[in-house]
């Protein structure tokens, strides 16, 4: 055993010292928290430079507008046409006691739709915290809605909207929480047959997620925070977390099994998966990193939230841990659940695992053929991927604000999806300006891409020098319809008019500009990302098992099960076959940040498990087992582990599944599907069939590496099998 490696010096001191390690983590995780706490959370407003959009932004903030937050009270008949005499009493109601609160700063008069059948009042905020300049209004609106029963009374904004949105994703934050601690806990129980060694992996997931949301808030202040990362946090710590004890904890208890001291047990469990838990963490960290070469607030806010936390995640593991477990000693084998405890326990040849070596051992060549094809199959619809974001028509339709931004636009098409063209010119030249966007008005007026309603007014700066015009289209921002009408402004209109003004810089910017810009920025981006990701894991593979074979082996079949995650993804979520089951509606694409964001996240995961079924693998081959034997033992050996440490993960990954927001919908569902082929079909199938077929072109290296290996390899170990467990104390 190779007691001078750091995870076992750490072993050793925590199994010496449990308190003192135990009383230290509580309080680094205590002290994490409350950092988050004080120094609050930083929210990212842009998105980084990703093209035209990005100078639009550039354009509108140069001209330091007074831009106050205004909400929309809508007036609707409940039934029939519209009481123009009733909505003009109500309207004023409305406007007396809006005006009358000290968080508005005016009330526009009333505008009533081109169609005669909606009343629109704009309702100016004061500046100052969101919450409490809303809520008052929603208040307000409530009691006149019940004063008046007749009319639809509704308020609607971009502040009563995030405020119904931040709700909503507490709630999904505190249901994926409440359904997941469930589900992982029962994955434990039923792997452990003891509810105190199922309990140790669950509470030491929990603090690291905790400690990593407190550390994320505080990196906020240096790299701004997206409204995910919380999700993302608790969704890469659960799994990671439960994962690393539970690699841990397996282990020392086999090795108590053995008639081992605690400490002792602990030790080699330090050695052993302890190693595997720094490399694969190292693997998770690296991969994560590569997020910050796409330039933009969401991948750099993910990648810091997931890295703290798998760093957390991972000192946890190599500290407290083994402090819990040597303080624990026979105890974490208690309380026994009879049934599952028997089959935790159970020795004699295992059945299932051999049998579905069977193919892999007997016909290699065909069995890998076929395995591949497959997965190529299953990727295919990938090629057919569309990107975009989810939009405002993307959002949950139970909430009230929701249903009345809904009859808000249907009667005001301009206060829904628009184009923000931004214009900068010399001040000399503003009334030029002025004439070629009014030119443009005209245009868009007999186009039915766009839509006018009365409500599109340009704004000019103070100083004359930028003016900025909203567009209306009357399409949901992800349509085709919608970037048709993007794609004339920009190519076509804009040019021909506002262009022809010497001196004069422009671009077009909002949400759908947003989307088709970020959608290319994202496809230009990832080559760079992956290349970086399998560079770095290759790097890290062939250091940890000194073999080039291995490496490019490890990178071929994650590169498999990432596209057979991305063709599910695609399957599933551009389809409307599985509307009802997962309870969404389809958008016709992808979300534009999964694919790179899935990619690195699974080439990290699936590190756990591919260290510790070719570490099985290695320590039977130097011991010199034939290459098929080892290769069998250490799949059978490790296939408890790794069943149970996948179906963690599948469990968590599919609570996000049912949130309600379609980002995380189709996260979760990419997760859980690419750790269920990663954990199945490449571990137990590809993978023994390709290292049999390569026999010992395995642990091929060039000299220098090979040389390395032979300096540092260390006496071969035991081999370790799970049938040798047997009940303990």
């Amino acid at each position: 055993m190779a007691r001078g490696q750091l995870t076992v010096r750490a072993a050793r001191w925590s199994a010496t010292h449990p308190w003192r390690a135990i009383a230290m983590w509580l309080v680094v995780v205590v002290a994490c928290f409350a950092l988050g706490n004080v120094t609050g959370t930083k929210e990212s407003d842009n998105e980084g430079d990703i093209g035209e959009v990005t100078r639009a932004e550039d354009i509108v903030k140069s001209g330091n507008f007074d831009d106050p937050d205004v909400e929309s009270v809508l007036i609707t008949p409940t039934a029939g046409k519209l009481d123009q005499v009733r909505a003009n009493q109500v309207a004023q109601v409305v406007t007396e006691r809006m005006r009358a609160l000290g968080g508005v700063a005016d009330v526009a008069q009333p505008i009533v739709a081109p169609k005669q059948d909606a009343m629109i009042l704009r309702v100016t905020l004061k500046d100052g915290d969101a919450e409490d300049r809303v809520q008052p209004l929603l208040d307000t609106t409530a009691k006149i809605q019940q004063e008046h029963p007749e009319l639809r009374v509704e308020q609607v904004g971009g502040e009563s909207i995030g405020k119904a949105l931040e709700e909503t994703l507490g709630e999904d934050f505190k249901r994926a929480e409440m359904f997941s601690l469930p589900v992982t806990l029962a994955i434990l129980l039923v792997a452990f047959g003891a509810l105190i060694a199922a309990a140790v992996p669950l509470l030491l997931a929990l603090s690291a997620v905790a400690a990593a949301i407190g550390l994320a808030a505080a990196a906020s202040h240096f790299v701004p925070a997206v409204d995910a990362v919380n999700s993302v946090i608790l969704l890469i710590g659960m799994a990671v977390g439960v994962d690393y004890s539970l690699f841990y904890l397996r282990r020392e208890r086999e090795e108590r099994a053995k008639g081992r001291g605690h400490v002792d047990a602990v030790e080699i469990a330090a050695a052993t998966s302890g190693h595997a838990v720094v490399v694969s963490g190292t693997a998770v960290i690296i991969s994560m990193a590569g997020l910050f070469l796409a330039r933009d607030a969401v991948f750099s806010s993910f990648a810091v939230g997931s890295i703290l936390v798998v760093a957390v995640a991972v000192v946890g593991s190599l500290t407290v841990l083994p402090a819990v477990l040597a303080k624990l000693g026979r105890w974490v084998d208690r309380p026994r659940i009879p049934l599952l405890w028997r089959l935790t326990a159970r020795t004699g040849e295992p059945r299932f695992w051999p049998a579905v070596l069977k193919p892999a051992l007997k016909r290699p060549l065909a069995t890998l053929l076929v395995s591949v094809v497959a997965l190529l199959a299953l990727a295919s619809p990938a090629l057919g991927m569309n990107l975009k974001f989810p939009g405002t028509e993307d959002l949950p339709r139970d909430t009230a604000v929701m249903q009345a931004y809904d009859r808000l636009t249907a009667a005001f098409p301009s206060t829904g999806t628009s184009h923000q063209v931004a214009v900068r010119a010399p001040a000399a030249q503003q009334a030029a300006v002025e004439t070629e966007l009014a030119e443009l008005v005209q245009r868009t007026k007999s186009d039915p891409l766009f839509a006018q309603d009365g409500l599109e007014k340009p704004r000019v700066s103070q100083d004359r020098t930028v003016t900025v015009l909203e567009v209306a289209t009357p399409y949901e921002g992800g349509s085709e319809q919608a970037r048709d009408s993007l794609a004339k402004l920009r190519n076509e209109l804009m040019p021909e008019t506002v262009g022809k003004v010497p001196g004069v810089e422009y671009a077009v910017g909002g949400f759908v500009a947003a989307d088709v810009d970020y959608a290319a920025h994202t496809k230009a981006k990832l080559p760079l990302v992956i290349g970086f990701v399998l560079l770095l894991t290759m790097i890290v593979m062939m250091v940890t098992f000194r073999s080039v074979v291995v490496a490019l082996t490890a990178i071929g079949l994650n590169i498999l099960s990432a596209g057979a995650a991305y063709g599910v993804v695609t399957a599933v979520f551009q389809n409307t076959w599985a509307e009802g089951l997962l309870d969404f509606r389809s958008n016709g694409a992808v979300v534009s940040w999964l694919p790179l964001f899935l990619f690195v996240v699974l080439f990290g995961l699936s590190m756990d498990y591919h260290v510790f079924v070719v570490s099985r693998i290695r320590e039977a081959v130097l011991r010199g087992v034939p290459t098929r034997q080892a290769v069998a033992q250490g799949i059978t050996g490790s296939a408890g582990v790794v069943t149970s440490a996948a179906a963690v993960m599948i469990g968590v990954f599919a609570v996000f599944a049912t949130l309600s927001t379609l980002d995380m919908k189709q996260l979760g569902v990419g997760l859980a599907v690419a750790i269920l082929i990663d954990a199945t079909i490449i571990r137990a199938v590809v993978l023994p069939s390709a290292m049999i077929l390569l026999g010992e072109a395995n642990w091929w290296a060039p000299k220098w590496l090979r040389g390395r290996r032979a300096r540092h390899a260390a006496p071969p170990a035991p081999q370790e099998d799970e049938r040798e467990l047997t009940p303990v104390g």
